[in-house]
C-alpha cells in the first residue's frame, strides 16, 4: 500500500508541475496573476473557511497549528482537482471558457505526542489569457489596428509544516515553503497601414524564493457540548528573486527591419505580509460554524511597468500598482454523527460565502471585487478495509466585477479524495 501511495504522489506532482493554466481570465494579466484560495477539498465546501478549524481526519494547511489535531493512528493523503466554466460579459458581448486542473496534493500524520506534520503542493497564483482588440486609427476606416494580448504561467508552492499542542487547547505551527514559477505576458500592436511600425512588448520573470506561514489556535471549552476555537496566521512579506525583463520589438512592415530594446530590473519583486484571524464554534461535533478575515498588504509592494515619458521608454517600478486585499469568509459544516454505522449520518454537509476586495488597479482605478458562494458534501468511503476515507465534492460560484470593467461568473466543481489509512496501528495477536 505504501508503494502505491508513493507512486500516486510522484505522478500527481509531475502532473501538477507540468499542468496548464486553469484560467482564461483577462484579469490574470495583472501582477502575479489570479491569487489562489490555497484551500483543500473540505475547505472549498465552505468557500475557504479554515483558520479556526481543527479536524482529526483532514489536512488544514491554511493554519499549520491545526496539524496537532491529526489522528495519531493514521496517515492522511489528500488530492483534489477542479473543472470550471466561466462566462465573460462586456458591452453586451458574452463568451464562455472551460478549464480543468489538478489543484493540490497534501498529506499529514502524527509525528509524536501532540505534534503533527504535513507536506504538499498547492498553487500560489495562476495566469492564462488570450484575446484581441480591433479598432481604427484617427477615425479613418482605412487605417485599422489589432492589439493581441496573451500570457501564461503561475507561481507554485511546496511546503513542509509542523503543528504542536504546546499545552492543553493551545497549539502553534509553521509552514516552511518554497515558491517558484514563470510569468510571461505579450502585447502585439499590428496595423493595416504599411507605413506604421508593428510593436510587440514581452515581459517575463521567474520567481524562486522561500515563504513562511505561522499559525496559532486556542480552543475554549464553553461546556460539554460547545467549544470555540480562535485561530490566527501570519506570513511575513519579503523580496523574492525574479529579475523582470521587458523586450520592446519594433518591426518596419516595408523593410522588415526589426529593432529590439531590452530592459531589466533586479531585486525588486516582493510578496506581501498576510495576517488572518478566524473563529469556529463546535456544537457537539455536529455543527461547526465559523468566520475568517484575511488582510493581504499588497499596497506595500510594487510592480514593474513599461512607460513612455517624453517620448522615451522606461521600465520602472510602480508603487501604486497594488491595493491591500481584504477577504471575509463565513461558512460551516453539519454532520449528524461521524462515528455512526449509518451512511447518511456520517455525511458532511457544507456551505460558505466570501467577499474580497481587489488587490490590483486597472487603468488607474480599482480592479474587480470578488464574491463567492459554495455548497459541498463530504461523502464517507466505506469498504471492507477502510471506513475513514472521504470523498469531498463541492460546487462554487465566483463573480469578479467592477465599475466599467468586464464581468466574470465562474461555476466550478471541486472533487477531492482524502485517503485515511491506519499506518501506525500496532496489531496484537493472542
Amino acid at each position: 500500500m505504501k508503494k502505491i501511495y508513493s507512486t500516486v504522489v510522484l505522478a500527481a506532482i509531475s502532473l501538477a508541475v507540468s499542468a496548464q493554466s486553469s484560467t482564461n481570465s483577462p484579469y490574470s494579466q495583472y501582477g502575479y496573476g489570479l491569487l489562489s484560495d490555497q484551500t483543500s477539498g473540505f475547505n472549498r465546501g465552505m468557500n475557504g473557511l479554515a483558520l479556526g478549524f481543527r479536524e482529526h481526519n483532514q489536512v488544514n494547511y491554511m493554519n499549520p497549528a491545526s496539524y496537532s489535531a491529526v489522528d495519531s493512528l493514521t496517515f492522511i493523503f489528500d488530492i483534489g482537482a477542479s473543472g470550471q466554466i466561466t462566462n465573460f460579459k462586456e458591452n453586451g458581448v458574452s463568451k464562455n471558457a472551460k478549464n480543468a486542473s489538478l489543484e493540490y496534493i497534501v498529506a499529514g500524520f502524527r509525528a509524536a505526542r501532540h505534534v503533527g506534520v504535513s507536506f504538499g503542493f498547492v498553487p500560489y497564483t495562476n495566469m492564462g489569457y488570450s484575446y484581441r482588440v480591433n479598432g481604427i486609427l484617427n477615425n479613418d476606416i482605412k487605417q485599422k489596428y489589432v492589439n493581441s494580448y496573451n500570457g501564461s504561467g503561475g507561481i507554485h508552492e511546496v511546503y513542509l509544516g509542523v503543528g504542536w499542542e504546546i499545552f492543553k487547547n493551545f497549539s502553534a505551527g509553521v509552514n516552511t515553503s518554497f515558491i517558484w514559477g514563470p510569468i510571461e505576458t505579450n502585447v502585439t500592436n499590428s496595423y493595416s497601414d504599411a507605413t506604421t511600425k508593428s510593436l510587440r512588448k514581452n515581459t517575463s520573470f521567474n520567481v524562486a524564493s522561500w515563504k513562511l506561514n505561522f499559525g496559532v489556535q486556542y480552543t475554549a471549552e464553553l461546556d460539554k457540548k460547545n467549544k470555540l476555537t480562535f485561530g490566527a496566521t501570519f506570513s511575513p512579506g519579503h523580496k523574492v528573486s525574479g529579475e523582470p525583463t521587458c523586450n520592446i520589438i519594433s518591426t518596419n512592415s516595408q523593410t522588415s527591419v526589426t529593432t529590439r530594446t531590452v530592459y531589466s530590473l533586479q531585486h525588486v519583486l516582493k510578496i506581501p505580509t498576510i495576517v488572518g484571524f478566524g473563529t469556529t464554534w463546535n456544537h457537539n461535533e455536529k455543527w461547526k460554524v465559523g468566520a475568517d478575515y484575511q488582510w493581504q498588504m499588497w499596497s506595500k509592494t510594487s510592480f514593474p511597468v513599461y512607460r513612455i515619458e517624453y517620448n522615451v521608454g522606461k521600465y520602472v517600478m510602480d508603487d501604486n500598482y497594488f491595493k491591500d486585499r481584504h477577504k471575509i469568509t463565513v461558512g460551516g459544516q453539519y454532520c449528524a454523527n461521524e462515528l455512526s454505522r449509518n451512511f447518511f449520518s456520517r455525511m458532511r454537509i457544507r456551505a460558505g460565502f466570501s467577499y474580497a476586495t481587489p488587490y490590483i488597479r486597472v487603468n488607474g482605478g480599482n480592479g474587480p471585487k470578488e464574491i463567492g458562494a459554495s455548497l459541498g458534501f463530504g461523502i464517507p468511503i466505506v469498504n471492507v478495509t477502510n471506513n475513514r476515507s472521504i470523498l469531498n465534492i463541492s460546487g462554487q460560484w465566483v463573480q469578479q466585477s467592477g465599475a466599467g470593467l468586464l464581468k466574470e461568473n465562474t461555476f466550478r466543481i471541486n472533487i477531492g479524495i482524502t485517503f485515511n489509512e491506519r499506518w501506525f496501528m500496532k496489531w496484537k495477536v493472542e
